[in-house]
């Protein structure tokens, strides 16, 4: 009768053990930090990698700015520029930021906070594009204005408009860009990009920038 018991409060105490020791495994996995979070160092390459895609990406309304001030962490955050095209920032105080280049604002930014922080070092990285507009027109499936959150090249704007249609003339297509007031074209030889050549003319399309399939 004795062995009887013994035997299933042996079983009930290895059983309690071993729920011991897995909540115990579970907690100490917990602690451990989440191998996909980024590093704050990771998240500034990240920042300054979209930055560099298009150098000269002239900033939008709507656009939102990370703008930090080295050794000066509560001189860093993330900054949405108005629909007026202006932000706001501390020591800075109101700048216009819209139709310039992240280097641009950085020097502005530089030489305003530079008359309270002699040493500043200010950095400034697009952490969202939202002012980015493109145009697709003539011969695609579905021409019209896009406004999108990322850069794209030509074909994927081509894409974005559905394709071209069966009667676009593809060794003819243009890009469109104003530079400096002025209209600068870039042609495009989509038979010969389809076929592996002159790849270098699928361009990073910059905001404002006509794609025009005759």
């Amino acid at each position: 009768m004795t062995a009887w018991i013994r035997h299933p409060i042996r079983r009930l105490g290895i059983a309690l053990l071993l729920t011991l020791a897995t909540l115990a495994l579970v907690a100490c996995q917990n602690l451990r930090p989440s191998e996909s979070a980024a590093t704050p160092q990771q998240q500034a390459e990240a920042e300054a990698a979209a930055s560099t895609l298009m150098p000269d990406y002239r900033i939008g309304p709507e656009d939102e700015l990370f703008v930090s001030v080295w050794k000066e962490p509560e001189l860093q955050r993330k900054v949405l520029v108005r629909p007026d095209g202006g932000i706001s920032f501390p020591l800075a105080g109101d700048l216009q930021v819209a139709g310039k280049t992240v280097k641009e604002v950085e020097q502005e930014l530089t030489q305003r906070i530079q008359k309270y922080i002699p040493d500043a070092v200010v950095t400034v990285t697009v952490d969202k594009v939202s002012g980015y507009t493109i145009f697709v027109l003539g011969k695609v499936k579905n021409p019209g204005q896009y406004r999108l959150g990322r850069y794209v090249d030509v074909i994927q704007a081509l894409t974005l408009a559905g394709g071209v249609t069966t009667f676009a003339d593809e060794d003819e297509i243009k890009v469109i860009r104003r530079v400096n007031g002025k209209p600068v074209v870039f042609p495009f030889d989509y038979s010969a990009i389809k076929a592996g050549h002159k790849l270098e003319q699928n361009i990073t399309l910059q905001s404002g920038d006509v794609v025009v399939v005759p």
